[in-house]
C-alpha cells in the first residue's frame, strides 16, 4: 500500500511538472504545425459557411431552388454541424482530440465533392447534412487544440490568431465565388472545397494528440514525449510575459455551459443570420447577383480585420471587458443597419457590424468558450454550447425565409439588436474572467 502511494504520488507530481512546463513553453515547430493545421482546418469551416450563403442566392436566382428550399438547404448545413459538434465534444473527451478531428475532414471532402453533381435539391441538401456533419468537428477541436497546445500566457494571442486565419476564408471565399459562380456555376465551388478539404485530410494524418488530454488520462509518458518537443526551445521567464498573473480558478460545469451557450449562440445567430442571407437581402433590394456577392465579399473585408482588432485586444482589455462592450456594439449596429437606405450606407455599415461580429468570433468562440472548461471535459462543453448554437441556426433560414416573404427585413436586424443585448447582460453579470488563469 505505501508503494503503491508513493507510485501515485510520483505520477501526480510528475503531471504537474509537466504541465506547468506547458504553460510557459516557447513555440517550437511542432507548435507552428499544430497552429498551421488547425487553422486551415478551420478556415475551411469559415469558408463553407459563406459557400452556402453565395450558392443560396446563385440556386434562388437561377430557380434551382425556391427560397422556402433554400431555407432547408441551409438548415441542413446547421443541423450537420449540430451532430458534428456534439459527436466531436464526446469522441475527444472520451477517447482523444485525435480521434475526434481524424476524419471529420474525409466525410466533409467526400459529400462536398458529392455535392457538386447533385441533380435536385433533395440530393443535394442530404449531400449538404452529410457534410456539415463532418465539418460540425472543426470548429470544437481546432480552436480547443490551439488552446490546449499553447502556453497559457499567450493562450489570447494564439487563439486570437487563429481566428484571423480562419476567418480571412470568408472574404476570399466570396471574392473567389464573384468569379467563379457567374463563370462556371454554383457547383464549381463545391467541387474546390471539396479538393481542399482531401489535401488537408491527407496533411493532417499525423497530427498529435493533445498532452493536456493524455495528462488528465494519466498516460504521462506519451505527454512527456510530446511536451519534449514542445519545449525544444526552452520556457519564457516569468519578466519576458508582460502579465504575471498565475491565479488558478475554478469554474463549475455547469455555470461555464450556461455562460458558454448564450455568449455562443448569440455569436453565431447573430453572425449567421446577417451573413448568410445578406446576398439573398440584396437580391430582394433589386441589386444583381454579381454586385450582391461583390457588395458581401467587401462587406466581408469586415471579417479578418474584426478577427485582428480582437485578437490585438483580447489580452490587453480581459476576455470579459472586451466581449461584453463587443455584444453592445453589434445590438447598436444592427439597429441602424435596419435603417439604412442607400448603397453606400449598407455597404459601409455592413463592414462595420461585420467587423464587431467578427471581434466576438475571435474573442468567444477561440478563446472565452475553451477557457471556461477544464481540460477533462472541454471538447463536451465546447461541443455542447456550439451545438446548441447550431441547432437554433436550423430554424433561423425558416424564420427568417417567412420574415422577408410575409413581413420586413428590418425585423431581422432588430432580433439581431435583442439577441446583443441578452448576451451582454449575462457576460457582464454572470461572465468570470479567464485571461492568464490556469482552469482548474
Amino acid at each position: 500500500m505505501a508503494s503503491n502511494s508513493l507510485a501515485s504520488n510520483v505520477i501526480t507530481s510528475s503531471s504537474l511538472s509537466l504541465e506547468n512546463q506547458l504553460n510557459s513553453a516557447r513555440e517550437t515547430p511542432l507548435f507552428y504545425r499544430v497552429f498551421g493545421l488547425a487553422g486551415a482546418g478551420i478556415m475551411l469551416d469559415a469558408a463553407d459557411v459563406y459557400v452556402a450563403s453565395a450558392i443560396n442566392g446563385a440556386l434562388i436566382a437561377t430557380k434551382f431552388a425556391t427560397v422556402a428550399q433554400g431555407s432547408i438547404f441551409l438548415s441542413s448545413g446547421f443541423l450537420g454541424l449540430f451532430f458534428g459538434s456534439l459527436i466531436a465534444g464526446y469522441i475527444g473527451d472520451f477517447y482523444g482530440r485525435k480521434k475526434a478531428y481524424q476524419y471529420n475532414l474525409l466525410l466533409f471532402g467526400a459529400f462536398t465533392l458529392l455535392a457538386a453533381f447533385a441533380p435536385n435539391m433533395i440530393i443535394l441538401t442530404i449531400c449538404r447534412l452529410l457534410a456539415a456533419t463532418g465539418l460540425g468537428a472543426e470548429i470544437v477541436t481546432s480552436y480547443a487544440v490551439v488552446n490546449e497546445f499553447a502556453p497559457v500566457r499567450r493562450r489570447g494571442h494564439w487563439s486570437g490568431l487563429t481566428a484571423i486565419v480562419a476567418n480571412s476564408g470568408a472574404p476570399l471565399t466570396l471574392l473567389i465565388a464573384t468569379f467563379m459562380i457567374p463563370t462556371f456555376g454554383w457547383r464549381s465551388m463545391f467541387l474546390l472545397l471539396g479538393v481542399l478539404a482531401m489535401i488537408l485530410w491527407f496533411a493532417r494524418r499525423h497530427f498529435p494528440e493533445s498532452p493536456r488530454w493524455l495528462l488528465t488520462k494519466g498516460r504521462t509518458a506519451e505527454a512527456n514525449t510530446i511536451i519534449k518537443q514542445l519545449t525544444s526551445r526552452g520556457l519564457y521567464e516569468d519578466d519576458e510575459l508582460k502579465s504575471q498573473n498565475k491565479a488558478v480558478i475554478h469554474i463549475s460545469f455547469g455555470k461555464g455551459l450556461f455562460i458558454a451557450i448564450v455568449a455562443v449562440s448569440a455569436t453565431l445567430l447573430c453572425q449567421y443570420t446577417f451573413t448568410t442571407w445578406v446576398p439573398t437581402l440584396l437580391l430582394k433590394r433589386g441589386i444583381g447577383i454579381v454586385h450582391s456577392i461583390g457588395f458581401s465579399a467587401i462587406m466581408m473585408l469586415g471579417a479578418p480585420i474584426g478577427s485582428a482588432i480582437g485578437a490585438a485586444l483580447v489580452d490587453r482589455t480581459g476576455r470579459k471587458k472586451l466581449i461584453g462592450v463587443s455584444f453592445v456594439a453589434v445590438a447598436l449596429l444592427g439597429f441602424a443597419y435596419a435603417y439604412e437606405t442607400t448603397t453606400v450606407g449598407i455597404v459601409l455599415n455592413g463592414f462595420l457590424l461585420t467587423v464587431t461580429l467578427y471581434i466576438l468570433i475571435a474573442t468567444v468562440i477561440s478563446i472565452y468558450t475553451n477557457e471556461l472548461f477544464e481540460t477533462s471535459h472541454r471538447f463536451r462543453g465546447a461541443g455542447i454550447a456550439n451545438g446548441v448554437s447550431k441547432l437554433l441556426n436550423v430554424l433561423m433560414p425558416t424564420v427568417v425565409a417567412m420574415v422577408i416573404t410575409q413581413f420586413s427585413a428590418t425585423f431581422l436586424y432588430y432580433g439581431i439588436a435583442a439577441i446583443a443585448v441578452i448576451a451582454a447582460l449575462v457576460i457582464f453579470i454572470w461572465g468570470p474572467e479567464t485571461d492568464n488563469k490556469i482552469i482548474k
